[in-house]
């Protein structure tokens, strides 16, 4: 696989570190992940080691990996031009997000900063022009919700979001608290807000793992990512298998992701994604679904018709 971004066509295409590509060109796709992240949250646990994200995502690409998205937005430590970096001399594309996390993760001079000028002119800028003048550009822009629920945090970051989506075209991932809360979610972003459900990915459906909340979401026509594995509550693995062959058999197959979420050194992450759970999730859902949730759905869950800024 080459990572050089093919030209830009017509259709929709996928916005990487190293250019657009077509979604087709994606290949296997970690839908959810982090090679570097820094956040007070995880004092001590940073992700921020060129050296280890490489070998990482080398081994990523060994187990027949192509392309990861990365989600660590605004203000926790994205790195892009390690990313671009990383990206050539791995060989594998590498999506990197704009947007804002939960007000936690950072403090009130960051928060400010992000604000001068207007968020949204400020998601924009990072997927139309480069992250901090570098010329390397988001793919997608990344916000979250809290828990059960939307607090003023959210709702800020979400409009803002929301905007710079119908700007540029771009798909919104959101960060689910513990997993909950996606129903007060796509009431803002896609009913508020107008944002397609087919332009938003869900993330950590898995965390909580109600099947009849995980139904009612695949409802809207959103993307459900379920990344982990979890590090609080094992259950939520065991369950993986079931929950996803409940959503297939539903018919919702089409809007399923899986992502390693590697958000401190320990996660097991990129590696043990292709390595031990694609094999598992084999046994019970079969080789074809798996190669549609790993290849098929990211192409269309990350493509975008992008739009000239507005």
């Amino acid at each position: 696989m080459d990572s050089t971004p093919s030209k830009p066509t017509d259709g929709p295409r996928i916005r990487t570190v190293l250019g657009d590509i077509a979604p087709a060109d994606l290949g296997v796709c970690d839908a959810h992940d982090h090679l570097f992240l820094r956040s007070p949250q995880l004092a001590g646990q940073e992700l921020n080691d060129p050296a280890a994200a490489a070998i990482r995502l080398r081994a990523f690409r060994e187990a027949g990996g192509r392309a990861v998205a990365q989600w660590t937005p605004y203000g926790l430590g994205r790195e892009p031009r390690e990313l671009a970096a990383l990206s050539r001399a791995e060989d594998v594309h590498l999506v990197a997000a704009t947007g804002l996390h939960q007000s936690a993760h950072y403090d009130a001079a960051t928060l400010r900063k992000a604000g001068d000028g207007g968020l949204e002119n400020l998601f924009v800028a990072e997927l139309t022009e480069g992250i901090a003048g570098t010329g390397i550009r988001a793919g997608l822009i990344k916000v979250a919700g809290a828990f059960h629920g939307i607090d003023a945090h959210a709702r800020y970051t979400m409009t803002a979001a929301a905007r710079a989506h119908h700007r540029t075209g771009s798909p919104i991932a959101v960060h689910l608290e513990l997993g909950t809360g996606a129903l007060d979610v796509l009431d803002v972003l896609c009913g508020e807000l107008e944002v397609a459900p087919e332009r938003v990915i869900l993330g950590h459906l898995g965390r909580f793992p109600d099947r009849v909340a995980q139904h009612q979401a695949a409802l809207s026509g959103a993307y459900l990512a379920f990344d982990g594995p979890s590090r609080a509550n094992h259950a939520t693995d065991w369950r993986l298998a079931d929950q996803l062959a409940a959503l297939t058999d539903a018919g919702f197959g089409d809007r399923l992701l899986l992502g390693g979420d590697t958000t401190v050194p320990s996660t097991p992450g990129l590696p043990y994604l292709l390595r031990r759970l694609r094999p598992k999730l084999e046994l019970t859902l079969g080789e074809t679904l798996m190669k549609q949730i790993l290849t098929a759905n990211p192409a269309r869950a990350l493509g975008a018709a992008w739009l000239p800024q507005q």
